[in-house]
């Protein structure tokens, strides 16, 4: 079963399931196995585990994250949130 570049690890699923579910999930499984940068160690080892689980394979940290990326969208808008009103406070 061959996979061309453009459907990637979702050939598996030839033509079955229609081609925005298959792109979905494509884009799903490109981020779940791309390898993160660690927010202890600072080294590009952080990888998934679990959905909402990433542990890092240099120091061994393990954290609680979105399910499919380490900080969700919701988790960033969240942060920048936190540091404008930080730094409006100073």
């Amino acid at each position: 079963m061959g996979r061309t570049k453009k459907v990637g690890s979702t050939g598996r699923f030839g033509a079955r399931y229609g081609a925005g579910v298959r792109k979905k999930v494509l884009n799903v499984e490109k981020r779940k196995k791309k390898v993160y940068v660690c927010p202890v160690c600072k080294k590009r080892a952080l990888k998934w585990k679990a959905i909402g689980i990433w542990e890092c394979s240099s120091c061994g940290t393990k954290i609680a994250g979105g399910a499919w990326e380490p900080i969700s969208e919701v988790g960033r808008k969240v942060l920048m949130t936190l540091r404008r009103i930080r730094l409006e406070s100073e």
